[in-house]
């Protein structure tokens, strides 16, 4: 555990908490999973079952449930910023001379406002939250201990339970509008955090398929200065050797690397898909064994 983590999982706390409680439960929208659940349960329940208290009640058990599949430090990382989420959300309803009980005190009762805003706000500090370890929501994890026993993925399992919270929330209230304009603070939170976990330039990683490899990674190496893998392969129809070439670059070279290929294989087959994270475990150690940027890898 890193005080680094602990610093910035503080920061993502009371960022998620501004989100909440000063854009979204005024004016009685709903944010996605336990957090959303528990804006719901704390309008249909005697003033004392606070926001603050139901973050706690909901969350914890749903990460100490899920410390075996996710390990101790995120266990501990989570129940951490949900505490954070929660005395702060708390000291701003309750405790700062901030008035949230009826509007929002920045954007007023202007929905699509505090729709945007509270989903942007909070998406910020769910995505800190993340990148840094921990959670701002336990049914994420419960999406990842049973999203693969249901035959879903873990963001089909987050969706549905969305859904079926803006749904019930639809029936309590006996209106459609704010469980609508949630949506939008959902739509709004899940591409922030996917901008803060995944980043602005995700990379792409490139399979080549080509009967020219040593043309086609030379062009390659001198062009990105990368480090490039090379794999034999043999054609199924045709029986014929070929190359597999894998290379990593950035989107804003993915023209010129499909011009530089098929400049010395206009025959070649070139598949793509994001990589969403670039690790080099030990950097000292990758350098010393490493051939020089550019040197191909034969494997």
């Amino acid at each position: 555990m890193k005080f680094t983590n602990f610093l910035f999982l503080t920061l993502a706390g009371i960022i998620n908490a501004f989100g909440v409680t000063v854009f979204i439960a005024p004016v009685n929208l709903y944010d996605s999973g336990i957090s959303g659940t528990s804006i719901l349960l704390s309008q249909i329940t005697p003033e004392y079952m606070s926001l603050s208290l139901f973050l706690l009640i909901l969350n914890i058990p749903l990460f100490l449930y899920g410390l075996k599949k996710q390990g101790a430090v995120f266990t501990v990382y989570a129940i951490y910023s949900v505490c954070v989420y929660s005395i702060t959300a708390y000291l701003i309803t309750y405790v700062l001379p901030i008035d949230v009980s009826v509007a929002s005190p920045l954007a007023g009762e202007d929905l699509l406002l505090c729709a945007l805003f509270g989903g942007v706000i909070s998406g910020i500090g769910s995505g800190l939250a993340i990148k840094f370890g921990g959670a701002m929501d336990g049914i994420e994890v419960m999406a990842v201990i049973f999203a693969k026993r249901l035959g879903l993925t873990v963001g089909t399992f987050v969706m549905i339970y969305n859904t079926a919270l803006y749904i019930i929330s639809g029936f309590i209230i006996g209106s459609w509008i704010l469980p609508l304009y949630s949506i939008v603070t959902y739509g709004a939170a899940l591409k922030t955090v996917d901008f803060l976990v995944e980043g602005f330039d995700r990379s792409k990683a490139a399979t080549i398929v080509t009967e020219r490899p040593h043309e086609v990674c030379a062009a390659l190496s001198e062009a990105f200065e990368c480090g490039i893998t090379m794999m034999d392969a043999t054609g199924y129809y045709s029986g014929m050797p070929k190359t597999v070439i894998y290379i990593v670059v950035n989107r804003f070279q993915i023209g010129r690397m499909k011009d530089i290929v098929h400049e010395n294989d206009p025959s070649a087959y070139i598949s793509i898909v994001e990589a969403a994270d670039v690790f080099i475990a030990n950097q000292q150690a990758a350098a010393s064994a490493a051939p020089p940027a550019g040197d191909i890898i034969n494997k």
